[in-house]
């Protein structure tokens, strides 16, 4: 029967499957049935082709119906299309698969034997041999779903907080999760999971990859795997190794579970590129069914992929064939599935032109005024490998991004790197130089310290270099430069000084954090002590490596009930919370909205900002400058609060300024990260301990006159602090 053009994929209706794929080169397409044993059962041509749309109704068939496509048309690698019809495809819009993708070399369209007979062009000589058997199977999905009365949390940017998280990694190990969740969607909806991710006050789990991924096939050789995802291949199906049977129904559960505990669900997803690789890889899905509409090809020689994300191809977010797939598998996660917005990798490589970055490409514009994606948190990775892919503020409105200059700064400032306080203010302080030019706002910047790419906490305080031998590389991937300290000894040590500067560095790197304007963004796992034992590169280690090591969590307590004070605070105090960016003006009252000062109680100068030996600094954020609350017309009460930094290897005396008495919240040189309770006196001297920093609030009351300074003595600017 000739069915519809749209939807496109397989669509049941009670009394059988509309099935719609698009294809502007391909001569047919052949919609291929499988059994539960994955035997072929049917070949059915489409019979009809509308506006490039290939489509057929199939009366009988139901939910659960295994599927694979085959496309028929040229062979011509040289001119793009590479048309193999012994290859089974996976439907790109598939709601489901029937297993993980693992490589294989059947799975090469071409003849990999023919190398040697043939010379150095392999891809060129098609391979007849058939590859349904090295396939998994699309299926068929009924999208209905108690969803019990959802509704997604709508936290407000200025009150979220990210935890980046596994699926697998978080609970495989976890000893109060069923045996049969552990490292599955189902096992991130368990009470015990909900209960920690509720005591350190997160409100937004990002989640590492879950549209279907492949192992690909060096990996599978080397019997390792895409422990991290980033390698998809169908757009709309969660990943079939997290579900004990049914990843649609699974998947849907878990979200219903942690929006019930007003936890935002974050997927990160990757749309730049495909496990298809370059010229040299498998053909598994869009390559085999249209890859000229799909990927960008060389204009010299369109038989090579473009490559700006160092996967071997692009896929071309300027083609409408890959445009509308992008969109529709970005609003079925949002309407079917109950996501509650996006963090997209390498998020550079979506936005270019045909070449250059172009922050009013028709990838933002689309998503700009989509009326469902408009309204759901959207986070780039704001950087490729292609040419100016570096793009930390250049993204347009309506967007954060994962601010790597924060982390850099961060990182650099609190391990002693000279010269970097001026950079250190203006992160702490939003990051108005990136942010502020477009009319952004602070909460554009994603704080981060540590993420899944790279050292975790306890690694990025206990190693110097990195130690990825696990990954069967010689050590060669991952990043070289981490900025990173080992505090003098090189991995793991019983040496109890060093491991209480360790300790005492990862609150310095967790408080500040979670005291800079922004966002913050917690790696999982760093509340617990996580270790990678030096791997920055986990990517391929579904292992003891990468998983949370739950049955050693109880020794890292302590951290964790430090981040659930940090956030508890941050809470607490709008002034942490602030959306707009500081200006170092004096209101009427004389109080500025942020004023630094040295350790000798005075407002810092020009000449201090360009000591770049100094290492300790103070802020005070004053609380009558909050602002209003999402829905209020008042502004939010609160304290002001008073920063102390000293990233020094000696201790450092602070007079506190102002007026009254400031209550301590916050103190990293305590082992347990300082009681509540404290009370100095401003004009007291407070020695913070070599490498710590204090933070402290004061209930808000009308300030003295504002006292005039020299103009060369503000070493302040409009936003940013600094010379």
């Amino acid at each position: 029967m000739p069915g519809q053009p749209w939807p496109l994929g397989a669509t049941p209706d009670g009394g059988g499957v509309n099935f719609a794929v698009y294809s502007s080169a391909a001569e047919g397409i052949d919609l291929c049935l499988f059994d539960g044993r994955g035997r072929e059962t049917a070949r059915l041509a489409l019979p009809c082709r509308t506006d490039l749309v290939w489509h057929g109704y199939v009366p009988g068939l139901k939910p659960g119906q295994r599927y694979g496509l085959r496309a028929r048309g040229p062979w011509q690698p040289a001119d793009g299309p590479r048309f193999n019809p012994a290859r089974l495809l996976i439907d790109p819009w598939a709601r489901a698969l029937d297993r993980p993708v693992r490589g294989h070399t059947r799975q090469l369209a071409y003849d990999s034997r023919a190398k040697a007979a043939k010379g150095p062009d392999p891809d060129l000589v098609i391979d007849p041999r058939d590859s349904a058997t090295q396939m998994p199977k699309s299926l068929v999905v009924d999208d209905a779903f108690d969803w019990g009365g959802d509704a997604p949390p709508h936290t407000p940017w200025r009150d979220t907080v990210f935890y980046e998280v596994h699926v697998k990694g978080f609970t495989h190990t976890h000893p109060d999760v069923p045996e049969e969740s552990r490292g599955r969607y189902l096992g991130l909806a368990a009470p015990a999971v909900l209960a920690h991710l509720k005591r350190l006050g997160v409100t937004a789990v990002e989640l590492l990859p879950v549209q279907a991924f492949v192992d690909d096939d060096r990996l599978v050789h080397m019997g390792l795997a895409n422990y991290w995802g980033y390698n998809s291949i169908a757009f709309f199906a969660p990943e079939p190794r997290y579900a004990q049977h049914d990843a649609v129904r699974e998947f849907k559960t878990m979200v219903r579970a942690l929006h019930a505990e007003g936890i935002e669900v974050i997927l990160d997803v990757v749309y730049n590129h495909t496990a298809e690789g370059n010229h040299l890889g498998p053909t598994l899905s869009l390559k085999g069914l249209d890859c000229a509409a799909y990927y960008r090809l060389s204009d010299e020689d369109r038989r090579f992929f473009v490559d700006f994300t160092g996967t071997g191809n692009t896929v071309n977010s300027n083609s409408p064939a890959a445009l509308r797939l992008i969109m529709e598998s970005l609003r079925y996660w949002v309407t079917e599935m109950h996501v509650d917005g996006f963090r997209f990798d390498l998020a550079t490589t979506l936005g270019r032109g045909e070449r250059d970055f172009d922050r009013y490409s028709s990838f933002f514009a689309i998503l700009g005024q989509d009326p469902v994606l408009s309204r759901v948190k959207l986070i780039a990775e704001p950087w490729d490998v292609g040419d100016g892919g570096y793009q930390v503020g250049g993204f347009p409105t309506g967007w954060a991004e994962w601010n790597g200059r924060y982390r850099d700064c961060v990182r650099d400032f609190w391990r002693g790197e000279p010269g970097t306080l001026p950079e250190f203010a203006r992160r702490l302080t939003g990051s108005s130089d990136c942010y502020d030019h477009s009319g952004r706002l602070a909460t554009a910047s994603v704080n981060l310290v540590t993420v899944h790419d790279g050292f975790t906490l306890r690694d990025l305080v206990s190693y110097n270099d990195k130690h990825n031998g696990a990954n069967g590389e010689d050590n060669r991937d991952g990043e070289s430069h981490n900025r990173s300290w080992n505090c003098g000894v090189e991995g793991e040590t019983d040496d109890a000084e060093v491991n209480a500067l360790r300790r005492r560095q990862m609150r310095n790197l967790l408080a500040t954090l979670y005291v800079s304007l922004g966002v913050p963004l917690l790696l999982g796992g760093d509340e617990i002590g996580r270790t990678q034992r030096g791997n920055n590169n986990g990517y391929c280690q579904d292992s003891d490596i990468s998983w949370y090591d739950w049955a050693q969590a109880g020794e890292w307590d302590g951290q964790a009930q430090f981040v659930a004070r940090l956030a508890q605070l941050r809470r607490e105090q709008p002034t942490l919370r602030r959306t707009r960016f500081f200006t170092g003006q004096a209101d009427e009252a004389g109080r500025k909205d942020i004023a630094w000062y040295a350790p000798e109680g005075r407002e810092m100068n020009e000449g201090d900002w360009a000591d770049g030996e100094r290492r300790a600094i103070a802020a005070v954020l004053s609380g009558a400058h909050t602002e209003p609350c999402d829905g209020q017309l008042e502004p939010e009460s609160g304290d002001s609060v008073l920063l102390l930094f000293n990233a020094h290897h000696e201790p450092a005396d602070f007079t506190l300024p102002g007026e009254g008495a400031w209550t301590s919240r916050i103190d990293t040189g305590a082992d347990d990260g300082g009681s509540d309770g404290e009370s100095v006196a401003a004009g007291s001297v407070l020695t913070l301990m070599p490498r710590s920093m204090r933070v402290m609030t004061q209930p808000i009351a009308p300030g003295p006159a504002a006292q005039p300074q020299e103009e060369s003595d503000r070493g302040d600017d409009t936003h940013a602090p600094g010379p």
